[in-house]
């Protein structure tokens, strides 16, 4: 996943997605207004301010945020002057008598709004990976600020009348393809976010936007608390049989960080399926565990999100409708790449059926099992992996745990990971120990070119805490930029079972893919090589931003990368052959069910979404109920992904109506590799084309066109029901 920002002001819309109350240089601006100060204001020179880590820009390599400097206390006063100089940058573009041109417009406010920027990158860091009370404290009351600095750039006026000046001449201008690109984008973000208003319904607007951000803030910290107190505490060892002594280790360990000795803790991921409920034995555990997961946030307790949900959705639906729109997913689709919700969910009814009907087979075949060894009960979702790995080994004659002691963390990034960057581009990395990181389980690489040069840092983060948000994703501390001299840092984060002291970190099959598909958005933001930053790397629509990073996802199966790291983590010996065919013979496996969950998730999004404006407060129990049974999506053994309550993509992140993309840029990735197989597949010549036309060009181009220039043609949808094992 990849942490989206709107880059035109540089403000924390992430805030929503992500973390003590800190002295102030300023007083804070009311909840609901630009923190501003009259045009004659300065910027603080006082002490306070000369000491804020923020206030210029890191002297460590690369602009590297310096961790070793930066304290709770630096955020808020930060932000406070962030937005006052950012909204005092924009007036002065705004305000000038000078006619409107390319240069005192746009590329100006490219140049805005520094400090706001590398304070919001730090803070949607730290927010979503090592937050604490202080963050989230933070957090919460600048949210609603930070969306009124949005609103008085989006809704100025006289800034947008300037925008429009260039915009309408922009054929006469004599502009490069990437000037006139980075117009066509200003204007039409801005207009999408209300700039042809008038001025009530603006007033109007930014009432919708300051409670949308504090309900999404808040959001996101009850998700994060719920999850954590959700975990499951066993007290009896007896009830774990199954696990393995390193899963086993790490419950334990995950105990006595929670001062609970003696007992095992069974965190939550954030999916409603949980690893572990492959392994463990005992069914009244799986069963406890998934119930866990599923009624996370609707406990009826603090953390419940219902109540949020439902006025999210209903908040947007209205915001939608004073945008001229119909409903949220109307308006939010117009800037993607499928244009309209009937678009992507015609695109999502192609794949349903065949899903659909493959994991109504998959779960027949799970049930003949349970009545061989005659259980006695229905197949019900918690029984799901632990049986259907049953199957496999009955099909395949493989299992877990034959494949995991081949698959050690470190190993895996170093010689698969790393090891496909350096054949298909020519990437080499050195482990940077002298480079601050947030956390001490973070790890800092420099990246360097084929030619030696050095491109970009790249950090690490892969292991689960109580207080990192779940799921994994990608984002950048400093975005490419020739305009502004700076090549870009990048960070993966992840969220895989930390080992107990000693232990080795061995990850199963899908952590290795998820680490290939987090460092496919690393790609996508270490190549960018464009003027500005709002068009550089992975600063796309939704519908293509996870076209890299699945696409990447192939090399963890192609048969030289995975030979290169699926090696014994005791002897180093390569995975055997047999095992490695078993894989193969067994790579469609299951895939009805792993497609399904994620069409129905992407679905009931949708729907959400599909709301009218004047549609009823919601029953987010039944909504969610009658949304599945709309869209065929209702069968109770496999349930969607994310639940309502706890879909944190949609709710806290910015895949509001567009967790669909997900599925539309599989088309993209696996209609892509197959361009690679017919041309050779990993090759350097392939690999330094595909870095050329697609990953270094970020949003300079429009994307669909930018496809056809490199494929050739429109993306196929054929490759990926082929791939995905819905069509033979």
């Amino acid at each position: 996943m990849l942490r989206i920002r709107h880059l035109v002001i540089a403000s924390s819309l992430a805030l929503g997605a992500c973390s003590s109350h800190t002295d102030q240089t300023e007083a804070p601006a009311s909840p609901g207004t630009a923190a501003s100060a009259p045009a004659t204001a300065t910027t603080s020179a006082s002490a306070a301010s000369q000491a804020n880590p923020f206030y210029t820009e890191s002297n460590l390599p690369f602009h590297a945020p310096d961790f070793t400097k930066i304290k709770d206390s630096d955020f808020q006063p930060a932000f406070e002057e962030g937005m006052r100089q950012k909204l005092s940058e924009v007036e002065q573009i705004a305000n000038q008598t000078a006619e409107p041109t390319f240069d005192n417009t746009f590329v100006a406010l490219e140049r805005s709004g520094a400090l706001l920027t590398r304070v919001n990158r730090v803070f949607d860091a730290l927010t979503g990976a090592n937050t604490n009370d202080a963050l989230q404290k933070i957090q919460e009351d600048e949210a609603p600020k930070l969306a009124a600095n949005q609103d008085a750039i989006y809704l100025n006026p006289k800034l947008f009348a300037r925008i429009k000046k260039v915009y309408d001449d922009r054929q006469k201008l004599n502009l490069q393809p990437e000037d006139q690109r980075l117009v066509e984008w200003y204007h039409d973000d801005f207009v999408h976010n209300g700039a042809n208003l008038n001025d009530e319904q603006k007033e109007q607007l930014k009432k919708y936007n300051g409670e949308l951000s504090t309900l999404s803030t808040q959001f996101t910290n009850k998700l994060l608390a719920a999850s954590k107190d959700g975990a499951v505490v066993v007290d009896d060892k007896k009830q774990l049989a199954g696990l393995s002594d390193a899963d086993i280790a790490a419950a334990a360990q995950a105990a006595k960080d929670r001062n609970l000795d003696g007992k095992w803790v069974l965190v939550l991921q954030n999916t409603t399926q949980q690893p572990l409920l492959q392994f463990l034995t005992d069914r009244a555990m799986r069963e406890k565990l998934f119930k866990a997961s599923w009624d996370r946030a609707e406990k009826g307790d603090a953390n419940d999100t219902r109540d949020l949900i439902v006025r999210i959705a209903q908040l947007r639906a209205q915001r939608a409708k004073l945008l001229g729109s119909p409903n949220f997913a109307a308006w939010e689709l117009t800037d993607q790449m499928a244009k309209t919700p009937e678009a992507a969910e015609g695109f999502m009814e192609k794949l349903a059926p065949a899903a659909v009907a493959r994991a109504h087979a998959e779960g027949k075949d799970i049930q003949a099992v349970i009545d061989k060894q005659h259980g006695g009960f229905k197949l019900q979702p918690w029984d799901w992996n632990i049986y259907a790995e049953q199957v496999r080994k009955a099909k395949y004659d493989l299992d877990e745990s034959q494949i995991k002691p081949y698959f050690e963390l470190d190993n895996v990034l170093q010689n698969g990971v790393f090891y496909a960057a350096n054949q298909l581009y020519g990437l080499t990395f050195k482990e940077r120990k002298d480079i601050p990181v947030y956390q001490p389980d973070v790890r800092v690489f420099e990246v360097f070119d084929k030619d030696g040069t050095s491109l970009a840092l790249f950090y690490a983060d892969y292991y689960k805490r109580d207080n990192k948000n779940g799921g994994a994703w990608m984002s950048n501390f400093v975005d490419q930029s020739k305009l502004l001299g700076d090549k870009p840092v990048i960070y993966n984060v992840c969220n895989f079972t930390k080992p107990a002291d000693g232990q080795p970190a061995l990850i199963s099959f899908d952590d290795v893919v998820t680490m290939f598909h987090e460092f496919g958005h690393g790609l996508h933001g270490i190549f960018a090589n464009t003027q500005y930053p709002s068009l550089s790397g992975a600063n796309t629509p939704r519908d293509f931003v996870e076209f890299p990073s699945q696409f990447n996802e192939h090399w963890a199966t192609d048969p030289k990368i995975f030979a290169n790291y699926a090696k014994h983590y005791q002897t180093h010996a390569p995975m055997p052959a047999e095992l490695v065919q078993k894989i193969q013979n067994a790579r469609d496996f299951n895939q009805g069910y792993a497609m399904s969950e994620v069409i129905g998730a992407a679905l009931l999004d949708m729907q959400w979404h599909s709301i009218a404006s004047d549609a009823p407060k919601q029953d987010a129990d039944a909504f969610e109920a009658a949304a599945l049974k709309k869209t065929g999506m209702d069968n109770p053994q496999v349930p969607p992904r994310y639940r309502s309550s706890y879909f944190q993509h949609i709710w806290g992140n910015e895949y509001a109506a567009g967790y669909y993309a997900y599925l539309w840029t599989q088309m993209l990735a696996d209609d892509a590799f197959q361009g690679f197989v017919d041309k050779g597949g990993m090759t350097p010549e392939n690999g330094q084309r595909f870095r050329e036309m697609v990953l270094s060009r970020g949003n300079t181009v429009e994307l669909g066109k930018l496809y056809r220039d490199w494929r050739g043609a429109d993306p196929q949808i054929a490759p990926m029901l082929k791939n995905r094992g819905l069509q033979k």
